[in-house]
């Protein structure tokens, strides 16, 4: 009996553990009031965005699966000194939104959905017809706890808030790249509230998590 019982409690705190992993927030931000972009100094160096090889991967999750996906970064800019960011602004192409664990009309149905697309349906996740681009401008950078934090305005769906984002940056010859941690935004904080149980009563089940989590990948070129 006393073997059971701690088989029991052995099989209880794996399952406790793999839960609490499951619903972990990768860099949670704090969505807060837009802040004054930086400026860099006169002697920076200027890096352009490549936008072929620029791009944020995303992840959003209801109770019982996820979904992936990428989309483009369509232009920008970087300034740097001594290598390191001083200054930075790109526009991210909403209308590129892509779903990359789907297939065929599943696939183009959901790509469909947060685009916007469908009578009734153009509030519910992005409105690219009437918002085509979301943005991304640098108002900080510091050093936490060993790492390079980003501070910035995003834009998405005309609303702007600050957030920031642990990433790594190098300088190597002409080309400059900056990749984020993985983070997690609040979605609702930007007016994309369809299927959240934060705003709408009675969803029971039926419900989509309001984290959405963020990976960008960013290179530029010497101007």
């Amino acid at each position: 009996m006393k073997t059971k019982l701690i088989n029991l409690f052995a099989i209880t705190a794996i399952i406790v553990a793999a839960s609490s992993c499951k619903g972990e927030k990768k860099n949670e931000t704090e969505a807060t009031a837009a802040e004054e972009v930086v400026e860099a100094p006169a002697e920076a160096i200027t890096y352009i965005v490549d936008n072929a090889a620029s791009t944020i991967d995303w992840v959003g999750k209801k109770p019982t699966e996820n979904h992936t996906g990428t989309i483009s970064i369509a232009k920008g800019k970087v300034k740097t000194q001594d290598g390191k960011i001083q200054s930075g602004s790109f526009v991210i192409d909403m209308t590129s939104i892509n779903v990359t664990d789907l297939e065929g009309d599943q696939k183009a149905g959901l790509e469909g959905h947060l685009k916007g697309e469908g009578e009734g349906k153009e509030d519910h996740f992005f409105n690219v017809a009437k918002f085509p681009n979301a943005s991304f401008e640098v108002t900080g950078i510091s050093e936490k706890e060993g790492k390079t934090v980003i501070d910035g305005n995003l834009t998405i769906k005309g609303i702007k808030k600050n957030i920031s984002f642990p990433a790594s940056t190098s300088v190597e010859g002409n080309t400059m790249t900056l990749n984020s941690e993985v983070f997690t935004i609040n979605r609702t904080d930007w007016g994309v509230n369809y299927g959240s149980k934060s705003v709408f009563e009675n969803l029971g089940d039926k419900f989509i998590l309001d984290d959405i989590e963020l990976k960008v990948s960013l290179k530029a070129n010497k101007a």
